[in-house]
């Protein structure tokens, strides 16, 4: 799954720094989140540092595009190829998620 940004978002700028993977920028009236780019942390962080900066919760998952975690454990070992990012190194997040991932 990815993230995204509701129509809440209030321009503050704290989530593009705290993101792993660069995948926050400005839109048009909003910061959006690169579904591509996303990873929900996996091989960085426990908990996505997107949502847990934003001071107006506005940072959720993004029900329309869910993907298992092994597939955004791959894209982070993509996107970071030099740092190493071990295959069982799941974020505790996922724990509140096991009806996408089949369970």
């Amino acid at each position: 799954m990815a993230y995204l940004i509701t129509d809440e978002c209030t321009n503050c700028d704290k989530c593009v720094d705290p993101c792993p993977n660069e995948a926050i920028s400005e839109g048009d009236d909003v910061y959006i989140i690169d579904p591509t780019k996303c990873t929900e942390c996996v091989g960085h962080y426990d908990v996505p540092q997107c949502a847990d900066v934003c001071p107006v919760d506005s940072c959720i998952t993004d029900l329309e595009n869910i993907e298992p975690e092994m597939t955004l454990l791959e894209r982070a070992k993509s996107l970071h190829p030099d740092k190493e990012i071990p295959a069982s190194d799941y974020p505790t997040h996922f724990k509140n998620f096991e009806i996408y991932r089949g369970e």
